[in-house]
């Protein structure tokens, strides 16, 4: 008899050990204020997934974490007091559930998202989009400064894809793309220090690997005025090849998605879900100006890649500017690219991506598309007050009738609230 008790009991100790064993513990939390959000992290030793829920009198956002512990079950409270946040605190809300509560100083507008490698949630927390007061015609017809600092480029951040663990896309040769990011990355930071005097900063300036939420983190934390983030594309289609150039954004094209899910380290079903769940866009996507300029970046750039790499080369292929979701994007304060520098995977563009030469057309390439960007911005921030008012909304020359419909769309609806993205990396 007291075998046959012993046995049973011993099995419900081992199940309730096995299921305490499954649950993700919350090893810490940190956070970084920026000009435009506070970014919170919570590190965590495993998978995660969240609900959420906002809260007035007094205003708070909370995230419930299931399956989730406290590791040491100790409470978590983190003072923040910037413009923004008045703190973080965690708690156990029940045997399976912790809750985070956010106190909230001011602000309409937050998104969330879980990545991987290392386990964490990243909650974006956006300060009130401050009004820009009309600007004063000019009688005269002179030309009017609006802003021109914004235009002035001092400080860029190159950022070479992958690193470290994640080789990224491997060519037939066995070429990584990893590598080749990183050679092209220091080719383009070295022209825009010697030539433009400007102060280059890297993600990355050797064999290592940098999560994507830190990439973006780091050009905000330098203040920088451009953000550029270069990779290799890949294909299973062998014979595909050609240059294209993305900015942040929501898509329902299928290529675009899959060149995301690549970089994004998640799989095309798994990208599609996501943005099929979405309720709303980044609300950083909502302030037109990042948006126009990350688009008039993105065209420079591809333009110049093309155009110079056609004197010199055969079958070079302009797949275009398009947008997709790229995590290494967002929450970036600056106007932000991803250049897609040919295909490792086909085998005649990773013979040309293994050459210097080819490496260093492709850096002088994006290098002169900057400085075009940048002539072209000065023009406008001193426009001539008897043409159209809105200068920044004139007509932009994009090779896709559908993005050029989408881009006017967003005109209207991005307004979004919060976006929750529980896809790993």
């Amino acid at each position: 008899m007291r075998k046959a008790f012993i046995l049973p009991l011993l099995l419900v100790l081992f199940i309730n050990n096995s299921e305490a064993n499954k649950q993700t513990s919350i090893e810490g939390i940190r956070y970084a204020t920026y000009k435009s959000y506070t970014r919170v992290v919570i590190d965590v030793n495993g998978p995660l997934e969240f609900t959420q829920n906002r809260l007035s009198n007094p205003d708070r956002i909370y995230f419930d974490l299931k399956d989730c512990a406290i590791s040491g079950e100790k409470k978590f409270a983190v003072n923040i007091e910037d413009n923004v946040l008045k703190e973080v605190r965690m708690a156990r809300f029940d045997k399976n559930t912790v809750r985070v509560v956010f106190g909230i100083k001011k602000t309409k507008n937050y998104y969330a998202f879980v990545l991987e490698n290392p386990y964490r949630l990243v909650v974006d927390i956006y300060a009130p989009v401050k009004q820009t007061p009309p600007r004063k015609k000019n009688d005269n017809n002179k030309k009017v400064s609006v802003g021109k600092s914004l235009y002035e480029i001092k400080t860029v951040v190159i950022d070479a894809g992958h690193g470290g663990k994640d080789p990224g896309a491997i060519g037939p040769k066995g070429l990584k793309e990893k590598d080749i990011t990183l050679n092209v990355a220091k080719r383009l930071g070295k022209i825009l220090q010697e030539r433009n005097g400007i102060k280059v900063v890297y993600t990355r300036d050797r064999d290592k690997f940098v999560p994507l939420n830190e990439r973006t983190e780091l050009a905000n934390a330098k203040k920088a005025e451009l953000f550029i983030s270069i990779h290799t594309n890949a294909s299973k289609r062998k014979k595909t090849r050609g240059l294209e150039t993305y900015f942040l954004n929501w898509t329902n094209n299928r290529e675009a998605i899959k060149v995301a899910a690549r970089e994004n380290k998640v799989s095309v079903k798994k990208m599609q879900k996501m943005q099929n769940e979405l309720q709303f866009i980044l609300q950083d996507l909502a302030r037109d100006n990042k948006r126009k300029e990350s688009m008039r970046l993105a065209q420079s750039v591809q333009n110049s890649m093309v155009t110079s790499l056609k004197k010199n080369y055969s079958g070079i292929k302009d797949l275009g500017v398009k947008y997709a979701l790229f995590y290494v994007l967002v929450g970036a304060e600056m106007p932000s690219i991803l250049v897609e520098i040919s295909f490792v995977s086909n085998h005649e563009e990773e013979k040309r991506l293994s050459t210097e030469q080819y490496k260093n057309r492709i850096a002088e390439a994006i290098a002169q598309g900057i400085n075009s960007y940048i002539t072209q911005a000065s023009l406008i921030v001193n426009p001539v007050m008897d043409q159209k008012e809105n200068i920044l909304a004139e007509d932009v020359s994009v090779p896709d009738d559908t993005l050029r419909s989408r881009y006017d769309q967003y005109n209207y609806i991005l307004s979004g609230s919060h976006l929750v993205i529980r896809d790993k990396m």
